[in-house]
């Protein structure tokens, strides 16, 4: 038996196959979008919870630095119970 290389190329179809330029340019002509609602706007350019939140944390810091920074045990207790119970 004699083998040889005669049209081993024709073995694989995908080479036959031509892509389509216009395919192409179809995928980057699409984009993403985000719509945001005008309440999601005012919201977020009213919000001054997290200016809020850094300044008392900043007071925070302050006061254990500087030693003055006192913990409420009784506080600190109730919280915990609370947590707990429910």
């Amino acid at each position: 038996m004699k083998i040889t290389s005669f049209s081993i190329n024709s073995v694989n179809p995908y080479n036959k196959q031509q892509r389509s330029a216009k395919a192409a340019s179809e995928k980057q002509a699409f984009a993403d979008k985000i719509e945001i609602s005008t309440t999601a706007k005012e919201m977020s350019a009213s919000s001054t919870y997290s200016s809020e939140r850094a300044q008392k944390v900043q007071q925070l810091k302050e006061k254990i630095q500087s030693g003055e920074y006192q913990v409420d045990a009784r506080k600190v207790a109730e919280d915990m119970l609370k947590y707990y119970r429910y």
